[in-house]
């Protein structure tokens, strides 16, 4: 549990008060979830929780848009409610000591700086999708990319930030092991890892084989977009990440697939 001093308590209220407050009408929350149709691995008490949870995330967060983005009701809410997904069962006290949000329309360049072995800096701008900074804002390309939920990655990535470490493990509860953990994650991405190297194509991002990080946030997009396939295909990891998200989106998607029409 996380200890609130008493600024932290009134900015809680502060925001359930501001959250209480909002009007959105119930066509515009149809609207933006009809586009992220894995909101219907919720379970039956989720979708209301869940629209809660935004309003008060969008009453803490500020975003702002780049490159002359239009940030629309529409897009803002998207954006919350991808956001909370993974915190649902968790609150928004896992996304604090941060409050900004920067949107640009497509891709973007984040100003990197590479000392080689001759001791020769190189700066240079690398292309993103989205980038997580440790303390800082998330950065997201509304446009994304083929296959990729850039909301739902970035914001793993600040779960995984949680401890003071991006090192593909956040902070587990009381009762989970750190060895069970690393030891379900170290196969699963090690063996990740030598498939793409052998030249085959995995239905997981390859991006997925860049880092412990990347793999975290990359299963994170699975679990709740894929659950049956992460859990088919990567049982240990998708059980360790039940544990810790405190959800089952493979049981939703497999109440989801029995009630949909054949």
């Amino acid at each position: 549990m996380w200890f609130l001093n008493p600024f932290e308590a009134i900015g809680r209220w502060r925001r359930a008060r501001a959250a209480r407050r909002s009007q959105v009408p119930e066509a515009l929350w149809r609207m933006v979830e009809s586009a992220l149709p894995f909101l219907d691995y919720l379970p039956a008490d989720g979708r209301p929780r869940l629209r809660a949870l935004a309003l008060e995330f969008l009453a803490a967060k500020e975003m702002a848009a780049a490159q002359g983005f239009e940030l629309t009701d529409a897009v803002r809410l998207s954006i919350a409610l991808q956001a909370c997904v993974p915190i649902l069962e968790l609150g928004l006290d896992y996304y604090q000591g941060w409050v900004g949000i920067v949107v640009y329309p497509g891709d973007f360049l984040i100003p990197r700086r590479h000392t080689d072995e001759h001791g020769v800096v190189h700066e240079y701008g690398e292309a993103a999708l989205g980038e997580a900074w440790e303390g800082g804002p998330v950065v997201l390309s509304w446009a994304g990319g083929e296959g990729v939920n850039v909301v739902l990655h970035e914001f793993a990535h600040k779960l995984d930030m949680a401890n003071g470490a991006t090192d593909g493990m956040p902070p587990l509860h009381a009762g989970m092991s750190r060895e069970a953990w690393a030891r379900a994650f170290g196969e699963a991405y090690a063996q990740f890892c030598r498939f793409v190297d052998e030249g085959h194509d995995p239905w997981l991002d390859p991006y997925a084989a860049e880092s412990p990080s990347e793999f975290f946030a990359v299963a994170s997009e699975a679990f709740f977009e894929a659950p049956l396939l992460l859990r088919e295909d990567m049982a240990a990891v998708y059980e360790q990440m039940r544990l810790f998200y405190r959800q089952d989106p493979a049981e939703g998607e497999r109440r989801a697939r029995a009630l949909s029409p054949r």
